[in-house]
């Protein structure tokens, strides 16, 4: 028995629904679960790794490299023996030169001995002597080991403004995951709104039902008594089986909110504590609530990004300067004497494009009307979205007055019907008017959840927009 309690437990943990959840909870676990979420996260930090290699360039550049080299052309291998220090006179052929040198010398040098015409001749072909061990070498082996550290010390501010274009570009993956977080935000809370609208709905229809049902009730018992027709209990199934069908379809829909918000919150959901009717409307100036907007936010950090571009590509009128460093040891086999066999290079390199055919002042002048371009789209942002902002308050405003109406319209029809029925106890009325007056009741129920619905997606709408730091 303890063994299956225990499992039990452990089955209700792992795969148990939730009870009672709270709008709070359920953010919470949109934004630990939600798919889309975690995509625009994901993006976010793919922009803040784009900004550390922006920055790293001005760090510069240490490369290892490590050549491994065969060859037996003249060049390449006198080259080798050089950087190995290992060149000698032999590699130039020396034997072939000092051969009829040293006999002219000998001669030239003993008093006994005259030197001949040939060898005047042979002295004067030395030089033409071509040397076999300096043009027909050995293959040889060639390993190179090289530290090559490459830094920018001066780029026209050009790396400057990468950095910060970049960092900018971070901000603005930053506000659309905020933004779309925002917009789950929306759906979750528009989701709660509606499935406490439509279990309301439903308890509602229940009444209506329940009406229906003892209405049903008094005429089969009229029946009985010859005071009601067949007709008459007819009409009042018609009008139970269609209320019927409106709580089935009722149901349905709360199952797909239900199923929604599953979905949006990566959890098993069986019941919610229920919100308000109706969603509260931001209470600030339609100024204040521009300057909160997502959008708003996205169109200054764009003419921001516009004012660095414009001194980006006037980066192209100074000069570039650079500074370099290299060391590393070679020889006919890997790291043999490394020490020994090293050498180093340093040095520095400026570069200054004097002419390029206007290229540059024609990109500056670009990115500056681009700079325009942008100052007008964010005056453009602002009125657009007032006038959005606006309208949206006017139409929750415009609803709020509507619900008014319809909900004294209901209270009445809740009346008129209750009028009718105790009427037709009495014989004054037909069960027809009766009916009518329930379908009335009917009507301004839908009515109302109707333009509820609305009126909350139009608040949720409007809280989409705005960046309140949620």
């Amino acid at each position: 028995m303890r063994i299956f309690l225990l499992l039990f437990f452990i089955y209700s943990i792992m795969f148990g629904a939730i009870e009672n959840l709270k709008l709070q909870d359920a953010i919470s676990l949109l934004k630990k679960n939600n798919s889309e979420i975690k995509i625009a996260k994901l993006k976010e930090e793919i922009a803040k790794f784009q900004t550390k290699i922006a920055k790293s360039y001005n760090y510069g550049m240490l490369n290892f490299t490590f050549d491994a080299l065969r060859s037996n052309d003249a060049g390449n291998v006198f080259g080798f023996k050089l950087k190995s220090r290992e060149a000698t006179f032999g590699d130039f052929g020396f034997d072939q030169f000092l051969a009829p040198m040293g006999q002219a010398l000998m001669k030239a040098d003993n008093p006994n001995q005259r030197l001949t015409q040939q060898d005047l001749q042979n002295m004067n072909s030395i030089l033409s002597i071509e040397p076999n061990k300096l043009n027909y070498p050995d293959p040889r082996n060639h390993f190179q080991s090289t530290l090559t550290y490459k830094v920018p010390l001066f780029t026209g501010f050009k790396l400057t403004q990468y950095e910060k274009i970049s960092k900018a570009m971070e901000k603005l993956s930053h506000i659309d995951t905020k933004k779309i977080i925002k917009e789950k935000i929306y759906q979750t809370k528009k989701t709660f709104y509606d499935i406490t609208l439509v279990e309301n709905f439903i308890k509602s229809l229940q009444k209506i039902k329940s009406n229906i049902d003892r209405l049903e009730d008094i005429i089969r018992a009229f029946k009985k008594e010859g005071y009601a027709k067949d007709t008459d209990v007819l009409e009042v199934e018609a009008k139970k089986a269609q209320i019927i069908s409106y709580l089935n379809e009722a149901k349905l829909n709360r199952d797909l909110a239900y199923e929604f918000l599953e979905f949006l919150i990566g959890e098993k959901v069986n019941s919610i504590i229920h919100t308000d009717d109706l969603a509260k409307l931001p209470n600030e100036s339609v100024k204040d609530l521009v300057d909160k907007t997502f959008d708003m936010q996205k169109v200054r950090l764009g003419l921001k990004i516009t004012d660095m571009n414009v001194k980006l590509k006037k980066s192209g009128f100074y000069p570039t300067i650079g500074a370099f460093g290299e060391y590393g040891s070679s020889d006919d086999k890997p790291f043999n004497d490394f020490f020994d066999k090293d050498s180093y290079t340093f040095g520095a390199q400026l570069k200054w494009n004097l002419f390029n055919g206007g290229k540059t002042s024609s990109e500056v002048q670009k990115a500056k009307i681009k700079r325009l371009k942008m100052l007008e789209q964010l005056k453009l942002a602002k009125d657009g979205l007032a006038l959005k902002i606006r309208q949206i308050i006017t139409q929750v405003k415009s609803k709020d007055f509507y619900i008014k109406a319809k909900s004294k319209e209901l209270k009445l029809k809740k009346r008129i019907y209750k009028t009718y029925e105790e009427k037709y106890k009495e014989g004054l009325v037909k069960i027809s008017d009766v009916l009518i007056k329930n379908s009335e009741e009917l009507k301004a129920l839908m009515e109302l959840l109707k333009v509820k619905t609305k009126r909350n997606e139009k608040v949720f709408k409007l809280e989409s927009l705005l960046d309140k730091g949620e």
